[in-house]
């Protein structure tokens, strides 16, 4: 499957996600990568992995750039050569790309029960607004939250951040679609908001700073 969606936000941002249906090979048509990445890919043994990082290409090129453009700073951050902001994610059956003047950040996560096994290690403030009686809802919150502390993180990139302790989450409801959130990590303390949609059965968020 092509472009899945492509929008434009506040004008200096744009969003694209693709779901990948097709194999790694099928995504590599017409694709010139540089050979750092042909030697990368060629060196993944997971299929899955082939795909994410291929079908990223391919958004790349649907947003006017190449993976020529892409570069990953010293920590690990992308960046593109024209100082536009980039963040990636991909989860499973789909990948996603924000671009913007602004620094940003997004990930996108399957929805599972996983997450409420694993809560406690990412969360502590926000479990004074959720309730676990209420599954649907508290799942549905726990990804979101989840996923506006992986994209701040990806923002800021510092080492040493913990999502528990450094990073609260707002109240919100999964019927907003947006929110905002703190971090306060040593000479840090910065409001972030953050907008979210469910996509089938996975949830993308992405985060920018207020």
């Amino acid at each position: 499957m092509p472009l899945y969606k492509a929008v434009t936000i506040q004008d200096d941002t744009r969003l694209l996600i693709w779901k990948i249906t097709e194999t790694a090979e099928e995504l590599s048509a017409g694709v010139a990568l540089k050979e750092v990445c042909r030697s990368r890919i060629d060196k993944m043994r997971s299929e899955e992995h082939r795909k994410g990082f291929m079908s990223v290409r391919r958004l790349l090129q649907e947003a006017g750039y190449t993976d020529h453009d892409l570069y990953y700073a010293e920590d690990g951050k992308p960046h593109l050569k024209d100082g536009k902001n980039i963040s990636i994610t991909h989860s499973f059956g789909f990948s996603a790309i924000i671009i913007s003047s602004r620094n940003v950040g997004i990930d996108m996560e399957l929805r599972r029960e996983k997450v409420v096994r694993i809560a406690a290690k990412f969360i502590a403030a926000e479990f004074s607004y959720l309730d676990p009686a209420q599954a649907d809802d508290y799942i549905r919150r726990l990804i979101v939250i989840w996923g506006v502390k992986e994209a701040i993180f990806k923002m800021v990139s510092r080492e040493g951040i913990s999502f528990k302790g450094h990073i609260k989450v707002l109240p919100f409801l999964a019927e907003d679609g947006k929110g905002s959130a703190k971090l306060d990590f040593k000479e840090i303390d910065r409001m972030y908001g953050f907008c979210f949609e469910e996509i089938e059965d996975f949830t993308l968020v992405y985060a920018f700073e207020a």
